[in-house]
């Protein structure tokens, strides 16, 4: 047997490791726990519209500011644009935020930390991240606080290669039936955009 290193990454800003366990395994890879990047948000207690994500590292390499924040990820073009709002892509967290708490928005994740190769803290996908999940969103309890909500999506359509992540959602979809909220999966905004998947958004956000 050889030595694997786990070494824990608290929440931003990101220095040296604050603790470092030491534990057999039958690899030498070095593990690192990554935990949310905005794990301490506190949703607005009048959201009427919650926006159900996967994760967003809290890693050195991740540049986002809020959630969806990403350079690559069409976000902050389709949400403005389902409210015919300009586009915030390259405006601030507090025009995002401003935008968000104007329309009633909010924005959660399934996972709060997991468990990764080194090297991979900023890997994003999300077949990769469902089998290192350590610690789970408590997302029903909040919504069960929500008074206002009225509708929530999740930004993936396909749950066919996240087991894990299909079984929280799956839980959440049925407690929104349960209480006559509308929920549905809205076609995710990483990739690519076009005008099909703004209709998309379009058709969920004005209903």
């Amino acid at each position: 047997m050889l030595w694997s290193t786990r070494q824990v990454i608290k929440c931003q800003p990101i220095a040296k490791p604050l603790n470092v366990v030491r534990h057999f395994t039958e690899t030498s890879n070095i593990m690192r726990v990554i935990e949310h990047k905005f794990k301490n948000h506190q949703i607005k207690a009048d959201t009427e519209t919650l926006i159900i994500g996967t994760f967003n590292p809290n890693s050195p390499n991740n540049p986002a500011d809020f959630f969806y924040g990403r350079n690559r990820n069409n976000f902050w073009k389709l949400l403005p644009i389902a409210f015919d709002n300009e586009i915030l892509n390259d405006k601030t967290k507090i025009d995002k935020i401003a935008f968000s708490n104007k329309f009633k928005v909010d924005f959660i994740d399934l996972i709060n930390s997991v468990e990764v190769e080194e090297g991979q803290e900023t890997n994003y996908d999300d077949n990769y991240i469902d089998s290192r999940v350590i610690e789970w969103n408590k997302i029903i309890p909040t919504l069960s606080n929500l008074k206002t909500i009225k509708k929530i999506c999740f930004t993936r359509k396909t749950l066919s290669d996240i087991p894990h992540m299909k079984e929280k959602i799956l839980e959440i979809e049925n407690y929104c039936k349960s209480q006559n909220i509308i929920f549905t999966y809205l076609l995710t905004p990483a990739r690519f955009y076009n005008s099909k998947k703004q209709e998309v958004w379009n058709n969920f956000f004005k209903q």
